[in-house]
């Protein structure tokens, strides 16, 4: 097996980052915030992120390269026999709440986790995805992000996007309410089965293939005509989004574990949010649409 290259890792991060940052600015007319941190533990980040743009109401693009001692329990959840090693963890996160309720949340990552224990093989592994969360759903849309992740995993294993979207579609389920948070995608973790330069290979293709998955969306329901009604909408069902990233979200539990930073693992939580007691929308509406039509598991690319 090939050797791992955190550093080459790293500097694909941080251009990643910049060309993600660069084609939502051409999008949205509006320039993101750059702030860098340092975590006081070890290592730090550089948070990107826009609030009242003209086209995404908040979004962050973020970059992080952490370090410790001692593996964070949701690190080590899946392999307890790494507890307790030292560990390195980098990766680009982004979170995109546009202000038109007919333009999809969008969220993406990749990264790489390293775990290492003296007189012992270092353990690593890549993990990542996307996935789309609509509020007023659109199967052209679905299609297409759907297409771009299938395309992104082809040339590594016929068999890797049939069981990366099955895990997308199980990950990003909402348990307590029992529906899905979006129309899925593709989600991995603990990936290291091919060789350290195929499997680095791999999560390029997903984490360059982001934007030509979600920009021609953006582009389309930008302008779409709205009013309060669908804003209210938007409202309510962001707040899925926020139970699921508090309460099941692997990637929130590991940041606040490992003591990194608040402000940019809370990015993710859209700006404006509505809860109401037990409400069901109207039959036939498009609003029920949502629940009938894109949130039920599908395969999508099904002619």
């Amino acid at each position: 097996m090939s050797t791992p290259s955190p550093s080459a890792i790293k500097a694909w991060l941080l251009d990643l980052q910049s060309r993600i940052v660069a084609g939502l600015e051409d999008v949205d007319g509006k320039p993101f915030l750059k702030d860098s941190w340092e975590r006081p533990e070890g290592g730090g980040g550089i948070s990107r992120l826009i609030e009242e743009g003209n086209v995404l109401e908040r979004g962050g693009v973020n970059f992080s390269h952490v370090m410790g001692t001692n593996l964070p329990p949701s690190a080590a959840a899946a392999r307890p026999e790494l507890a307790g090693r030292a560990w390195e963890a980098m990766g680009v996160s982004l979170v995109l709440h546009p202000r038109n309720p007919y333009a999809p949340t969008v969220h993406m990552n990749v990264r790489f986790f390293e775990a290492t224990a003296e007189g012992q093989e270092p353990v690593w592994w890549f993990g990542g995805g996307m996935d789309l969360t609509p509020y007023y759903g659109n199967v052209d849309d679905a299609r297409h992000f759907h297409q771009i992740c299938h395309d992104a995993l082809a040339p590594y294993g016929d068999d890797l996007h049939p069981r990366f979207k099955k895990w997308c579609d199980e990950y990003f389920y909402i348990k307590h309410r029992k529906e899905a948070r979006g129309v899925g995608g593709i989600f991995f973790d603990d990936f290291n089965e091919l060789p350290f330069d195929e499997a680095f290979a791999m999560v390029q293709k997903v984490g360059d293939g982001f934007l030509d998955a979600y920009l021609p969306i953006l582009q389309r329901r930008k302008d779409t005509p709205y009013g309060e009604r669908e804003r209210d909408f938007q409202a309510y069902r962001r707040g899925r989004y926020v139970e699921f990233n508090l309460v099941w979200d692997r990637g929130t539990h590991f940041g606040l574990q490992s003591g990194g930073r608040t402000e940019a693992i809370l990015m993710s939580l859209p700006p404006i949010v509505k809860w109401r007691y037990d409400w069901h929308p109207e039959d036939g509406s498009a609003e029920a649409a949502l629940y009938t039509d894109f949130l039920p598991h599908r395969d999508w690319l099904a002619s």
